[in-house]
């Protein structure tokens, strides 16, 4: 890993440059950090995606706005909706190249409209406000370290695919087809933008991530008159609760955890409707299945008890993203990367889903938090630390030298996710 941890004159460039544009990558976080793009919000993120395309049109690619294919939601009724987002940005540059890249990341955020506004210093070097971190920080990262990398003399030996996407905040059901083409279409390495920690550290494992609706009918009934004659659908839901919620603790890494139950109206009357909301993340892909079954045995117990119907909705929609050879093998190269420019990277393993996960399901080994360093995300705390734009698009403009120059061997890599 001797060379990996070696400054090139190409390393040196490319320092130099992105420390010259520490300003003005700042300035355009905070611009965009003052477009509302909640997840939810079609007219903002339809309007940033222009935005996004304009700028990333300074790259030597071809850049393209992909309109989204709407997605299933379940309603408060029980009834199935179609939803719709913003479009997919997708940049593509120097196919026929040797090594081929995949980077992702996304320009929704979790703020609607309204609730978290304004970009302001906090000190201590360090900015607040929406999506700063997560992550528009991160998009400019990448943005700056392709530009300093195509600005060197190593650009025929490398392509890219980008996808940048509207939805993952929600679970990328809009777009997960688009990264899976992306990754398929040669991609030897993935490179995603999420945040990586205040301390630096980045994301090693990942668990997969599931969302389950179970929609619950039963009868209505006069509860004073007729209580009998009626089915409690909230009954079965309370019932099916507790069964879900149990399921914490029988199996290692696995978690499940109810976020809402919806249903019922006036309390004469024997409630017809719930709709359980759900998550859970499970270490593997044995764990996914068993965690599956669970689901699936306690939906049948609740539709067996007499009276009631109902239909279930969801499962794993990211995999998990285990540690294996090859993910190990980018790790350590991406360390050895680091400790050119001062850095000593730790990866962590986490419970957090995001795009890698769809990226390593395609077969592509990743890092995802190639990002700015921040945190306080999904909150109106969230923060960005301002020396880690240049820190952070250094390491990725060297990491594209290496790719390029064959001191990282992506190709190599890759060849381990069939192992």
């Amino acid at each position: 890993m001797t060379e990996l941890s070696h400054m090139t004159r190409e390393d040196e460039a490319a320092r130099e440059r992105l420390q010259a544009a520490t300003a003005a990558m700042q300035a355009r976080t905070c611009a965009w950090s003052d477009v509302n793009t909640g997840s939810w919000n079609t007219d903002g993120l339809k309007a940033f995606s222009g935005d996004l395309a304009n700028a990333f049109s300074e790259l030597k690619g071809d850049v393209r706005l992909q309109e989204a294919p709407g997605f299933e939601t379940i309603d408060s009724s029980g009834k199935s909706e179609t939803i719709y987002t913003g479009p997919i940005v997708r940049v593509s540059a120097r196919p026929s190249a040797p090594v081929q890249v995949v980077m992702t990341g996304h320009y929704d955020t979790v703020f609607p409209k309204g609730t978290f506004e304004g970009v302001r210093d906090i000190g201590n070097g360090m900015l607040n406000g929406p999506g700063l971190a997560d992550m528009k920080g991160g998009l400019c990262v990448m943005l700056e370290a392709l530009k300093a990398f195509e600005s060197g003399p190593l650009i025929d030996r490398l392509g890219y695919q980008i996808v940048i996407t509207p939805d993952e905040e929600i679970g990328n059901h809009a777009s997960s087809d688009a990264l899976t083409e992306a990754a398929r279409s040669g991609a030897h390495i993935g490179m995603t933008y999420e945040p990586a920690m205040e301390t630096g550290a980045m994301s090693g494992g990942r668990k997969g991530s599931a969302v389950f609706d179970i929609v619950l009918h039963g009868k209505a009934a006069h509860a004073g008159r007729a209580k009998e004659e009626g089915r409690s659908a909230i009954e079965a839901a309370a019932e099916l609760v507790v069964g879900l919620e149990g399921l914490n603790g029988k199996r290692e890494g696995v978690t499940v955890n109810v976020g809402a139950i919806e249903g019922g109206s006036a309390v004469n009357i024997v409630p017809d409707l719930a709709v359980v909301r759900f998550g859970a993340r499970a270490p593997d892909a044995e764990a996914a299945g068993w965690t599956t079954e669970q689901v699936e045995r306690l939906f049948a117990r609740a539709i067996g008890r007499a009276g009631i119907s109902g239909h279930l909705h969801g499962g794993f929609y990211r995999p998990p993203k285990p540690r294996n050879t090859a993910q190990q093998a980018i790790f350590d190269a991406v360390r050895a990367t680091g400790q050119a420019i001062g850095l000593d990277l730790e990866f962590v393993d986490t419970g957090g889903v995001c795009e890698g996960n769809n990226i390593f399901a395609a077969g592509v080994p990743n890092v995802d938090t190639l990002g700015v360093r921040g945190g306080r995300i999904h909150s109106n705390e969230e923060f960005v630390v301002i020396d880690s734009f240049a820190e952070r698009a250094t390491l990725s403009a060297l990491i594209l030298n290496r790719l390029a120059d064959g001191r990282m061997d992506g190709p190599g890599i890759k060849a381990l996710m069939e192992r």
